[in-house]
C-alpha cells in the first residue's frame, strides 16, 4: 500500500481549511485516511500550520510520499530538514548531538523570520490605518472650510440685500 501525506479539504466555500493526513494513495481526497497529522489554514497571514512534528517525521521515515503542497508545508516546518539530518547521522557524517544543534539553530532562525514578518504586517496595518485617518481628517477639514465659505457668502449676500433694502427705503423716504 503506497502512503501519501496530503491535504484533505474542510471548511466552507471560499474559506478552506485543510487537514494534513497520511492516507492510502488510492483513497479519495476527502475520504478515508490512516492518520491526521495536522491542520493547515491558508486564510491567515502568515498561514497557520499546526503539525504533529514527530508523527510526520515518522511517516516520512517509513516511506510516505508527500504531495507538492505538503512537501512545502513539511519543509516550512522543518520536518524534511530533520529527516535530512537524521540521514546524515545514519551515514556517520556527524553525531546526533551535532544534528540536533544544527536543527535547533535553523529552527531559531526560522522563528525569528516568522516573528519579523508578523511584526512587519502589524506595523503596516497600523500605518495604513493612520494614513486613512489622516486622509479622512483632511477631507473633513475641506468640507468644513467649504461649508464655512458657503455660510459666509450667504451672510454677505443677506447683508448686501439688507443694505440695498435700507437704501431703497431711505430713497423713498427722501422723495
Amino acid at each position: 500500500m503506497a502512503v501519501k501525506i496530503r491535504l484533505a479539504r474542510h471548511g466552507k466555500k471560499g474559506a478552506p481549511i485543510y487537514h494534513i493526513v497520511a492516507a492510502d494513495s488510492r483513497a479519495p481526497r476527502d475520504g478515508k485516511f490512516i492518520e491526521k497529522l495536522g491542520v493547515y489554514n491558508p486564510n491567515t497571514n502568515p498561514a497557520t500550520i499546526d503539525l504533529k512534528f514527530d508523527r510526520a517525521l515518522d511517516w516520512l521515515l517509513k516511506g510516505a510520499q508527500p504531495t507538492d503542497t505538503c512537501r512545502a508545508i513539511l519543509s516550512y516546518k522543518g520536518v524534511l530538514y530533520k529527516k535530512h539530518l537524521l540521514g546524515g547521522v545514519a551515514k556517520g557524517a556527524f553525531s546526533e548531538s551535532d544534528a540536533e544543534a544544527k536543527f535547533n539553530k535553523w529552527l531559531g532562525e526560522k522563528e525569528s523570520k516568522i516573528a519579523a514578518k508578523v511584526s512587519k504586517l502589524a506595523t503596516d496595518a497600523r500605518n495604513a490605518e493612520k494614513a486613512a485617518l489622516a486622509a479622512e481628517t483632511k477631507v473633513k477639514e475641506e468640507r468644513a472650510a467649504a461649508i464655512a465659505a458657503a455660510k459666509a457668502a450667504a451672510a454677505a449676500e443677506a447683508a448686501a440685500a439688507e443694505t440695498e433694502g435700507a437704501e431703497e427705503a431711505t430713497e423713498e423716504a427722501a422723495e
